[in-house]
């Protein structure tokens, strides 16, 4: 009997499936094309960068705000810590400070490069984007510019290391840690590292915006995105 109710419910699941792609084939568009649909993402992920992501360009953007704070990689965990037992822990702060700071200052360098990349992205399949998980516009995104946007934000990133300080502190750092008897010298590349956080950083908070859009029609504040997300409820 066992048996019989796992194939039952297995064939069960292989017919949802059909039948999930059949109801999303059938949708009635409310007069709303393809192209709309896909306006209407990119017009969610614009309001994502215009109302989430600038708050990161803020001081304490990134700093202040759990959701993307820029931590240490765990490599360099054990210099945090050899420094705060030296009595060096102001400089530690600083490091971990300063690092935010840097990010703060790249993404309002960059901001541009994220409004052209939601301009240019081609939705190729938008109905079943607009129907999936409640981020699944910006993971799309991500999925497509991540490796072009690393490439244009790491310079920008370096030049506001230099910018707030943070090489200098930075380096300070390191050549503290690597005077400190027997320890392993470390040499970490910073840029590429805050580079990676902060664009997980951006893609998180234009998420958060999305997520605001899909689930609060309050938060639909143009007709294109009222028609488009009355779609998906």
């Amino acid at each position: 009997m066992k048996k019989i109710m796992i194939a039952f419910v297995g064939l069960l699941m292989l017919n949802s499936c059909a039948e999930l792609q059949q109801v999303v084939n059938q949708l009635p568009n409310g007069g709303l094309g393809d192209a709309d649909i896909a306006a209407g993402l990119r017009q969610a992920l614009d309001f994502g960068i215009d109302k989430q992501v600038k708050k990161l360009t803020l001081k304490d953007g990134f700093y202040g705000n759990s959701l993307v704070k820029i931590l240490l990689p765990e490599e360099l965990q054990k210099v945090d810590k050899a420094l705060r037992d030296i009595g060096l822990g102001s400089l530690a702060d600083d490091g971990i400070k300063l690092l935010n700071r840097a990010a703060e200052d790249a993404v309002k360098e960059a901001t541009p490069i994220f409004i052209n990349a939601v301009k240019d992205i081609t939705f190729a399949d938008a109905k079943n984007i607009l129907l999936g998980s409640n981020n699944a516009a910006t993971s799309y995104l991500q999925g497509k510019t991540n490796t072009a946007l690393y490439d244009k934000f790491q310079p920008v990133i370096q030049n506001s290391f230099a910018k707030v300080g943070a090489d200098r502190i930075w380096t300070q750092m390191i050549d503290n840690y690597n005077k400190i008897p027997f320890v392993s010298k470390v040499n970490p590349n910073l840029t590429d590292y805050v580079t990676t956080e902060a664009l997980k950083g951006v893609y998180t908070m234009i998420s958060v915006e999305e997520q605001k859009i899909r689930t609060k029609v309050g938060s639909r504040t143009t007709d294109l995105l009222k028609k488009v997300f009355a779609l998906q409820d």
